[in-house]
């Protein structure tokens, strides 16, 4: 007897939908994972990335400094320039406002969970906080912690040492 029955069945069918849909299942779990990660690594990037120019906009200016001083809360930090040429000699404050870091009145970088300042005399003594515009700081250890994810376990960590250029001048 020779088989004429052509196609499939309802059943055949219905396997083959069930297996085809769990396949699809795991791969969009797969990659939507894997996209997810993508994203959160991005936003640690630029974070990261963010933390560090402003950190690199701090040095450069404190390392300019003559006279360094703490302002009335301890993350707050007044560094004097002195005079080149014919410009006139000026106060940058760097302070943590919130969660902020701000170069006088404008936003540096936010998601900031701390920023430790140690100040240090020539000898390498560490200075308690030293007064406003005193000229005895000559090194600045700096402490930044970004929080990027907002669970207070901080993400970045940034330090840096800071020679005066201008100390003793």
């Amino acid at each position: 007897m020779i088989n004429t029955q052509k196609g499939m069945t309802l059943i055949e069918l219905m396997v083959t939908t069930v297996i085809l849909s769990i396949i699809i299942l795991a791969l969009v779990v797969f990659f939507s994972g894997g996209v997810r990660s993508w994203i959160s690594g991005q936003y640690q990037l630029e974070a990261q990335r963010n933390a560090r120019q402003a950190m690199e906009s701090m040095v450069r200016e404190i390392r300019h400094g003559k006279n360094i001083g703490a302002g009335s809360e301890e993350d707050t930090i007044i560094v004097s320039i002195p005079a080149l040429g014919s410009e006139s000699a000026y106060d940058v404050t760097f302070n943590l406002v919130d969660t902020t870091i701000k170069r006088g009145e404008n936003p540096l970088i936010s998601n900031v969970q701390t920023l430790i300042l140690e100040y240090y005399e020539s000898d390498g003594t560490q200075i308690a906080s030293p007064v406003p515009l005193v000229n005895e700081v000559s090194k600045i250890h700096i402490k930044l912690q970004v929080d990027v994810d907002k669970d207070n376990n901080p993400d970045i960590t940034l330090n840096s040492d800071i020679d005066l250029r201008n100390y003793d001048l």
